[in-house]
């Protein structure tokens, strides 16, 4: 006769499917950290006066945005013609021979933000940095990248893709 053997127990764990507390905490603070900080009000300081802005540099000039129209205009080798001066906005277009641009500079960075959102519906690339956007050619971004700071984005139009 046989002797059957009671199944031998193994003490490694298994993978579960109920995600354990720690891993469901750190996905609850990448989820929450962007929300506090964009909607944290950020511009007191802890006297209660107003914090200084947060800055981009602009590497190769060694300067700092926010910045004027007129003065991204110059580093990007332009004099800018103001199309808009607003409280809300100031927008600056600039005409070379590479091609025409446009530099929109925000009192706010919220109201850049609001800004960017409404682009979005055009789709297209955008140079932005703190309370400033260049809208130009994608060829001439990455050069004005080098001489403004900022960062590239890309905004998703609405519709069909175009074809061809």
């Amino acid at each position: 006769m046989s002797q059957q053997q009671p199944p031998v127990r193994s003490t490694r764990r298994s993978p579960s499917r109920v995600p354990r507390p720690g891993a469901l905490a750190a996905a609850g603070v990448l989820v929450v950290l962007p929300l506090v900080t964009a909607c944290g009000g950020g511009d007191e300081d802890a006297g209660g006066g107003k914090a200084a802005p947060s800055v981009t540099a602009a590497p190769a000039a060694g300067v700092v945005a926010p910045a004027k129209v007129e003065v991204i205009a110059g580093l990007t080798g332009c004099k800018a013609e103001i199309r808009i001066d607003a409280d809300e906005l100031r927008q600056g277009l600039c005409r070379t021979k590479k091609a025409d641009y446009l530099i929109t500079t925000f009192p706010e960075e919220k109201l850049k933000e609001t800004w960017l959102e409404s682009a979005r519906v055009y789709g297209g690339k955008y140079l932005v940095g703190t309370r400033w956007v260049v809208s130009a050619k994608p060829a001439l971004l990455e050069s004005f990248r080098a001489k403004l700071g900022g960062t590239i984005r890309e905004l998703r139009g609405i519709g069909p893709k175009p074809t061809g």
